[in-house]
């Protein structure tokens, strides 16, 4: 049985000497070149290295370290001085690899060649680029275009983004999902919907002036560690911050600046978190009711007190519609139905409130517990409800802030990585290049896996990423995706992706962010888009790990050059050469928004392409914002019941992504292992079970699939009743494919139903 004293914690405050040694840490057990601390000086500067890690922007006035642990790590990963060479498939083959695990797999370090799958000997061996590119285009030529997907996974730069569109469209479909198709693709729908922009509103000034935060399903301390700064910067100037997480995440409890030497020194800490709300899995529907269902109460009292509205009628006026409808379901829902939804009582929705009413300008910070449910729509919606109701969007120091991951995944959308044709300039692409572009909808990622495992994509080309590994139903996706034709994986180093070999299969090794890109014109620059919808130019320093690898764009071109017929509009060398005739390019399709692109690239902190909503400019069908009503208290798409618990995957401060640097989660107290699974000890309890149990989780799902995931060790975990917490990307075998938000198509990868049992104890020998 469970104590409560056995309870596992989060170790020690986010920053300070914690992350001092994490880096130290990382920096060893990936080998990391000593020039690694050269580009880290350099990082997050103009002409300097855009990180490779998260989407968080840059400021104009940046300090001499402008990095995170994460960055840190992230760099130090890539300029490992390991290297993964033909000869090490000498001695290993593919079907060997498949026992590895993620971390294993990428310590062999950066890949070095071209390679291409020999089924024969079930290893892959080296091939020169231009062979590489032929067969590649045979393959896809002899293909049906739309059995084709052209997958990107949100790192690759603007201008290979651009070109990587293009191709796809040139050869006849709009097949490119994209990373945020797993993340935020709730966010790009949802607040679309509700005030006409599929990115946040916010932007660095508005950090600096907010009185208030509030935080559903973000973590600073493990996604953005430099948010913490202006979060630091907002305490002191006696802000307040509100979150609403299931799990207790350290980056949200405490800050030690590792760039202040007293606060070092000393060990002050900066308290971030005023108020932190455990809502169970799937119950920031019922919270934010809530926190509204007070607000309108307090509004209401004042107009009969004859004091000072609480509400901003005058926004709401002019630039909302379906307030009145919105009123009535506050109205109609039951404090004892929002307590049951939320998992917390009505005072501490009462005390979020108070701070929400009290702040002049409040943003809303939101990640992927928000938008990973099958509901996950609803959830956005009620945010924009919440902040619009004071009229918090727009204006500065308010607005809504979706906190991006992987450093360009919000910028790959911005120049036409996207499956939907109404969202792409199709016209000025006919003019630009004298073609009629497909004007039929691509795949999303949950299509391409439903595609694949139907067995109709035939083809899948991977702009970087492990995709096998980051999908849902990963089971039934090994066995399909080795059932394609053709598989094609742009990559630095090597992942479970390519254990998985399509009958055709080729790695194709590129630069990494922090190395040299030297083209026909001399060396060049690529750009990203970052959260806040900044553009900057981003310079590597670093020799290559190989003189072999090509640039991200180059093996677009490659591929492109072999595949497409001759255009004289489509100038694949020329682009090659110089990557300012992309951007170019880019510029002239999407002039608003990108022009004098080579002249601002590299503006301190970027500059900035503009969000219509940040002007109150609502570029919806109503040319309004909108108040959406829910039709429920939950975003869970399922029933609770004895037995069933709901499942959300987590990440360590020891990874990004796919990527797992180490077996440190400090910020969650697992140290040496991901093998567990966190369940509150009353749970523990009530189910006959005991800590250190080894247990398997089944997906609680009838559709005749058997999803498990089994040799987890049972860890009391400070979580609410009913919601259990393992690890991502482990945890993806138990997702169903079907399992998705029901307006965007995102993987409910936070809210998964599941069951519990003891594995069985292994026979004496």
């Amino acid at each position: 049985m469970s104590n409560k004293d056995d309870i596992v914690e989060g170790k020690g405050p986010a920053g300070g000497w914690g992350s001092l040694k994490g880096i130290a840490s990382i920096s060893i057990e990936s080998s990391a070149s000593p020039s690694a601390v050269d580009t880290l000086r350099r990082m997050n500067k103009p002409g300097g290295l855009m990180c490779p890690s998260c989407a968080w922007p840059k400021p104009k006035n940046y300090s001499a370290f402008e990095f995170c642990e994460n960055g840190a790590k992230a760099v130090m990963w890539e300029l490992t001085r390991d290297r993964c060479t033909p000869a090490f498939w000498e001695t290993h083959t593919v079907q060997q690899l498949r026992t590895w695990t993620d971390h294993e797999l990428e310590k062999t370090g950066r890949l070095t060649h071209p390679l291409r799958y020999n089924p024969q000997s079930d290893r892959y061996e080296e091939v020169d680029w231009e062979s590489a590119f032929k067969d590649i285009a045979a393959n896809l030529n002899a293909l049906d275009p739309e059995s084709a997907v052209f997958y990107a996974s949100g790192h690759a730069g603007l201008e290979a983004s651009y070109l990587y569109a293009l191709m796809a469209r040139l050869h006849g479909n709009n097949n490119l999902p994209q990373s945020s198709n797993m993340c935020h693709e709730t966010t790009s729908v949802g607040l679309s919907k509700v005030i006409g922009s599929p990115v946040g509103t916010i932007i660095w000034e508005d950090l600096e002036q907010a009185d208030a935060f509030f935080f559903f399903g973000q973590n600073p301390g493990t996604n953005s560690p430099r948010f913490l700064h202006p979060l630091r910067d907002a305490k002191k100037r006696g802000g307040k911050i509100v979150t609403f997480n299931p799990i207790i995440e350290q980056g949200l409890v405490a800050f030690v600046d590792p760039q202040n030497p007293i606060d070092m020194t000393t060990g002050r800490q900066t308290k971030i978190s005023d108020q932190y709300h455990q809502l169970s899995s799937g119950g920031d529907v019922a919270a934010i009711m809530g926190i509204c269902k007070h607000v309108i109460e307090a509004d209401k009292a004042a107009q009969r007190n004859g004091s000072k509205r609480i509400i901003d009628v005058a926004f709401i006026d002019e630039h909302t519609q379906g307030f009145d409808s919105f009123l009535s379901s506050v109205e109609a829902a039951q404090w004892n139905h929002i307590e049951a939804g939320s998992g917390l009582t009505r005072q501490a929705l009462l005390d979020a409130a108070d701070v929400y009413m009290k702040a002049e300008r409040v943003i809303g910070v939101y990640g992927m517990g928000l938008t990973q449910h099958t509901h996950g729509s609803v959830n956005v919606g009620m945010l924009v409800n919440l902040l619009m109701l004071r009229g918090n969007i727009g204006r500065l120091g308010a607005g809504v802030c979706p906190v991006r991951g992987h450093s360009n995944v919000q910028g790959q959308r911005t120049v036409g990585i996207a499956e939907k044709a109404s969202l792409i300039p199709m016209d000025k692409l006919r003019q630009l290049f004298d073609f009629n572009p497909p004007l039929k909808d691509g795949v999303n990622i949950v299509e391409m896996v439903e595609g694949l495992i139907a067995g109709s994509v035939k083809a899948s080309i991977c702009l970087g990423g492990n995709l096998l590994r980051a999908v849902p139903d990963q089971r039934r996706m090994e066995e399909s995706w080795a059932q394609q034709n053709l598989t094609v994986m742009v990559s630095t180093k090597l992942n479970r992706s390519h254990v998985f070999p399509g009958k055709s299969a080729y790695i194709l090794p590129c630069l990494g962010r922090a190395e040299v890109d030297e083209q026909a014109s001399g060396p060049q620059a690529v750009s990203t888009e970052d959260s806040f919808s900044m553009i900057s130019g981003s310079t590597g320093h670093r020799s290559p790990a190989s003189e072999h690898l090509k640039s991200e764009l180059a093996i677009v071109t490659g591929i492109a050059r072999a595949l497409l017929p001759d255009n004289p509009n489509v100038k694949w060398e020329e682009w090659t050469a110089d990557y300012s005739l992309v951007r170019d390019l880019i510029e002239q399709t999407y002039p608003d928004d990108f022009g004098e692109f080579n002249k601002r690239m590299f503006e301190p902190g970027g500059f900035y392409r503009g969000i219509a909503a940040h002007e109150r400019i609502w570029k919806t069908p109503e040319k309004k914002a909108l108040f959406t009503t829910p039709e429920r208290l939950t975003s869970l798409g399922f029933d609770t019941k004895p037995g069933r618990y709901s499942l959300l995957t987590m990440r360590s401060n020891d990874q990004f992504n796919t990527t797992i640097y180490g077996y440190s989660d400090r910020f969650h107290g697992i140290e040496g292992t991901r093998d567990v699974l966190l369940m509150n000890p009353d749970d523990i309890e009530r189910a006959g079970l005991s800590v250190g149990d080894r247990v398997q989780m089944i997906t609680d799902l009838d559709d005749g699939v058997d999803r498990r995931l089994g040799g987890l060790v049972l860890t009391p975990y400070r979580i609410p009743v009913g919601t259990v917490a393992s690890y991502y990307p482990e945890c993806n075998v138990l997702v169903p494919v079907s399992h998705h938000d029901q307006l965007s198509k995102t993987p409910g990868s936070k809210s998964v139903p599941v069951r519990i049992e003891r594995e069985p104890d292994e026979p004496a020998i």
